[in-house]
């Protein structure tokens, strides 16, 4: 069963503290939202979390893969989308599952165009595609709805839902609203100290 657990976590980036004695747990069908200013360390927490950033305290257990959805869409710019998404369904051993996650995401008329070719809200629906067919059951998304319109939002919800209801987990960082179930808020504040050297 996956879970995901931080126990006062603290994150130094840049020798600046950006948040420290963070703390949640997040099991089976759960999700969580990390809020908080700019530059408070949302996407450093959430790459904290993906083993990408080591934590500069505290103890983090995860009992699962993870799929990190955040602004480098990781695709292959010269190939046709459904071609780049496969590269990583591949990779994950999922390639059977890249229709339903294009589908999912409303992408499955954009297969032969090529990467450089799409729009932001449709390169991060890709992303988004590319988390789905991972099969990872613990989502990071790194402001998931950013240059997304109404429709795709509640795809992304919708696809959040279904990945909730199989056990998955998402956590998101994001500064809009989103709906998602079993949803809790992990705020971080500006801390503004300067990390010990």
């Amino acid at each position: 069963m996956s879970s995901l657990r931080f126990e006062n976590v603290a994150c130094v980036r840049g020798g600046r503290l950006l948040f420290e004695d963070v703390s949640f747990a997040l099991s089976a069908g759960q999700a969580a939202i990390v809020t908080g200013p700019n530059g408070t360390g949302k996407s450093s927490l959430l790459r904290v979390a993906a083993g990408l950033l080591d934590a500069a305290a505290g103890r983090i257990e995860r009992n699962g893969a993870v799929a990190l959805a955040d602004e480098n869409t990781a695709l292959d710019r010269d190939l046709p989308l459904e071609k780049a998404v496969a590269f990583w369904a591949g990779l994950d051993g999922r390639a059977a599952a890249l229709p339903d996650a294009m589908a999912a995401m409303g992408l499955s008329h954009l297969a032969p165009v090529p990467v450089r070719m799409l729009s932001t809200g449709q390169r991060k629906r890709a992303t988004i595609a590319r988390a789905i067919a991972s099969g990872a059951p613990i989502w990071l998304l790194d402001e998931p709805i950013n240059g997304l319109d109404a429709e795709a939002i509640e795809r992304l919800e919708t696809a959040c839902a279904n990945h909730q209801a199989h056990g998955g987990i998402v956590l998101a960082a994001t500064h809009q609203a989103i709906d998602l179930k079993q949803m809790r808020t992990i705020p971080l504040g500006t801390s503004g100290k300067i990390a010990d050297a």
